[in-house]
């Protein structure tokens, strides 16, 4: 694979993870509600999350739920299910006048499971790596080392994107003091993500 025939696919990833979407709402707000240590925890579970999705695509998953429409519908209602759950407890979370963040490991290690699960069990993700890559792939090289370093470049463009949105918000709650300001950032991430989850439960197989 030539640097040429990268690059193209190097710059769309990066407009296209740049583009704030549910798992962008979930770090920021966790980062400005706990801190940068939460940061960090959410980023990772992005990460990890963006590799299942990603390599469940490339092992053929996407096209099994391209052509079965109940395991897309089951996957979907999951999905849906799951930022909805995430944007109410948001629009409810308690908001501190601290500056010291929580820093159970349990709470640690929930917040990192909700990142996971926000960008693992998103239908839509998996059917648009099937969808996106494959424009990129030139026939003529080895298959594999191509979607090889293709995931490799979105997953760490994803994780600088996560991280940067991250730390930004965590930079931001050190001014952001006031509870009746982290209480609108709360819910107004919550309303966000409850209507991804609307939206996403609304959204048509055939839309793909």
């Amino acid at each position: 694979m030539t640097f040429a025939h990268w690059l193209p696919f190097a710059i769309a990833s990066a407009i296209l993870v740049a583009i704030p979407g549910p798992t962008v709402l979930l770090v920021v707000s966790y980062a400005l509600g706990h801190g940068r240590r939460y940061a960090l925890a959410t980023t990772a579970g992005v990460a990890l999350g963006d590799f299942t999705a990603m390599t469940a695509s490339m092992l053929g998953l996407g096209v099994i739920l391209a052509a079965s429409a109940t395991l897309f519908s089951v996957l979907k209602w999951i999905g849906a299910a799951y930022l909805i759950y995430l944007g109410v407890k948001l629009w409810r979370a308690p908001v501190g006048v601290g500056d010291a963040p929580d820093t159970s490991e349990t709470r640690t290690g929930r917040i990192f499971a909700h990142a996971y699960a926000v960008t693992a069990l998103n239908p839509k993700s998996i059917i648009f790596f099937v969808a996106f890559v494959p424009q990129f792939i030139d026939p003529h090289t080895a298959m594999t080392s191509q979607i090889v370093v293709f995931e490799a470049t979105f997953l760490v463009l994803a994780t600088l994107n996560a991280l940067a949105y991250a730390m930004l918000a965590a930079a931001a709650r050190k001014v952001v003091r006031s509870p009746r300001v982290q209480r609108a950032v709360n819910r107004t991430g919550g309303t966000l993500l409850i209507g991804a989850g609307l939206f996403a439960a609304a959204w048509r197989k055939s839309a793909t």
